[in-house]
């Protein structure tokens, strides 16, 4: 049977590697967004990171293992089918594994006491299954990559 994500991705000598790499997706997909609402996306996350500096690997870092959680039936799938890549696997499923991983943001801005982030996630949330379908090749990427080794 193969290893769980959870094993694989929540190891401490890997875990840091795993943060940086998701780190490094949302900055590039967000530098990619395009027109009004590709700068409303843009301008949102100028704020979030200037509320507080490193806010998005240490919220990354925080939420890692309940977006494993998320993604572990996902990855199982993925393994017993072994066709493609696992971006591609998830692409297949996107409104699926987009609400999957969502739920774990909306439960860390509902339970949130900084106004700030609350208010910046109610404004980006309405775009947001776009945004992490758009992302889904490039997470299943990162999860494929810290997950083989």
């Amino acid at each position: 049977m193969a290893e769980t994500l959870k094993a694989r991705l929540l190891d401490s000598d890997r875990r840091g590697a795993v943060v940086e790499d998701l780190n490094g997706l949302v900055d590039a997909e967000v530098a990619n967004k395009s027109g009004l609402s590709g700068g409303i996306v843009k301008t949102g996350y100028g704020a979030l990171k200037k509320v507080k500096p490193g806010i998005v690997p240490e919220a990354i870092d925080k939420m890692l293992d309940e977006f494993v959680d998320q993604l572990e039936p996902f990855w199982a799938t993925y393994t017993t089918e072994a066709t493609g890549d696992f971006g591609t696997f998830l692409g297949t499923r996107p409104h699926e594994a987009s609400e999957a991983l969502l739920t774990v943001t909306d439960r860390r801005a509902e339970r949130s006491s900084r106004a700030a982030i609350t208010s910046i996630y109610g404004k980006l949330r309405p775009k947001a299954q776009e945004n992490v379908v758009d992302a889904l090749p490039g997470l299943g990427a990162v999860i494929e990559k810290h997950a083989r080794v």
